[in-house]
């Protein structure tokens, strides 16, 4: 947009300065040219006054001596015709036809016009004056002279225009330049602001000050609304970590109590006993996961150290041996807590669906961490959709879990400033990547 606004602000100053330049450049050469036309018929008065007195006199050598002289002074050419149009006197060369002024001067009229000069024309210039008083004509004056002086004179101000024009257009894009930025600069900071939120920096506002009042007011009403949706955010954050926290006790409570219950009842009973520590067990995974997912979200202990992945994967190769998968790790360097959860809970899902005698492989390399397994995998579909809230995969309903592990995971990414993948492993399968900040 910038550009865009650029452009129109100085091609509409371009139109302003051509229509002022333009207009301007023409006047003064018609006007130059207007002054050459008084100049030379001044000169074609006076020849033709001595002309028609050369003839009443029958002496032409005051006549020859004049056009001589100015024909050598200026670079001129000089012609006397009579009143029939034979040439009676010549000084200087004539290289222009001449009959059209011929015509004119024979009919007792005067030059009243020349073409306008230019700095690409004409060389010269042509007028013709007729000789004699009143009816009584007696000859032609032709006068050709060189428009070299006017059209220097008209070279250097149509220069001085251009070179006019080309400052006045450097300085308006200089001026559109600063205006555009000045009317974009609230839109520069939105943009800015936008971009900080969507990037998970809540707390990123716009800094009005600069630019239109109307777009000042946008940038104050936008900070006011990200102040409402921020607020309502850690409000709804807030509730959950409560709410789930509060939780935790009377769960650990009911739990403890149907456990005391066990010794006193009835065999028929022991069935729906299990059933309902089940679903106590589930209950107290999902407040879990709900806590830290609300702690997660709230930036709650996600931007740790580096530590070395090599240690964590160490209880887990217990838990995998005792469910007969096999566990391959290629682990060099450290990484963000964050990653090293996210590996975490991409294992835990994994334990849960690779059958025995099935294979997970954790790597780490080029700042791209990988859990593959070799599964079930999910469908194109499935992995659009896996890292949403409470979504879990209707073949699997049956599988313990809460459906937040991967939104967790997602969560941790972001808090670190990575990008998590779920991708199809080959032939069959589910590949988890985690591709670290600055990586390509």
């Amino acid at each position: 947009m910038n550009a865009r606004l650029v452009v129109t602000f100085t091609t509409l100053i371009a139109i302003m300065v051509a229509a002022l330049a333009v207009p301007l450049g023409f006047a003064y050469a018609s006007h130059r040219t207007n002054r050459l036309l008084l100049d030379r018929r001044a000169d074609a008065t006076r020849f033709a006054e001595l002309a028609d007195q050369a003839a009443r006199d029958d002496d032409r050598t005051g006549l020859v001596a004049e056009i001589t002289r100015y024909a050598d002074l200026y670079g001129a050419a000089v012609r006397v015709r009579d009143r029939d149009g034979s040439i009676l006197l010549t000084a200087g060369r004539f290289d222009t036809d001449e009959r059209d002024a011929l015509r004119l001067a024979l009919s007792g009229r005067t030059t009243e016009d020349l073409p306008t000069i230019s700095p690409f024309g004409p060389a010269t210039v042509l007028l013709a004056e007729p000789a004699g008083r009143d009816a009584q004509l007696s000859g032609v004056v032709l006068l050709q002279a060189p428009a070299d002086s006017a059209r220097l004179d008209v070279t250097l101000v149509w220069s001085a225009l251009a070179l006019g024009a080309l400052v006045a257009l450097a300085y308006s894009v200089l001026a559109a330049r600063r205006l555009a930025r000045w009317i974009l600069r609230p839109v520069t900071e939105l943009d800015r602001t936008t971009r900080a939120i969507a990037q998970g920096r809540l707390d990123a506002r716009a800094h009005p000050g600069v630019g239109p009042s109307e777009l000042r007011r946008l940038e104050e009403r936008f900070n006011t609304m990200a102040d409402a949706v921020a607020g309502a955010m850690e409000r709804q954050r807030a509730f959950v970590a409560d709410a789930s926290h509060e939780l935790r006790t009377p769960l650990t409570v009911l739990g403890l109590r149907l456990e005391n219950l066990e010794p006193h009842l009835r065999e028929e009973g022991t069935a729906e006993y299990d059933e309902a520590m089940a679903e106590l067990d589930r209950l107290a995974l999902l407040v879990e996961d709900l806590l830290a997912l609300a702690r997660v979200e709230a930036g709650a202990g996600v931007a740790g150290k580096e530590i070395p992945l090599e240690p964590r994967l160490a209880a887990w190769r217990e838990v995998y041996a005792a469910a007969g998968v096999h566990l391959v790790t290629d682990i060099s360097g450290s990484v963000p807590e964050a990653a090293a959860r996210i590996a975490d809970i991409a294992l835990d899902n994994a334990q849960k669906f690779v059958p025995a005698g099935g294979t997970v492989t954790v790597t780490l390399a080029n700042g791209i961490l990988r859990v593959a397994d070799d599964g079930p995998g999910l469908s194109a579909e499935e992995r659009m959709e896996a890292q949403g809230r409470f979504w879990r995969s209707s073949e699997h309903a049956n599988v313990p879990g809460s459906g937040l592990g991967l939104a967790i995971a997602a969560e941790l990414a972001r808090s670190c400033g990575a990008t998590l993948h779920l991708l199809p492993a080959v032939p069959h399968g589910l590949v988890v990547e985690l591709r670290l900040k600055d990586q390509p």
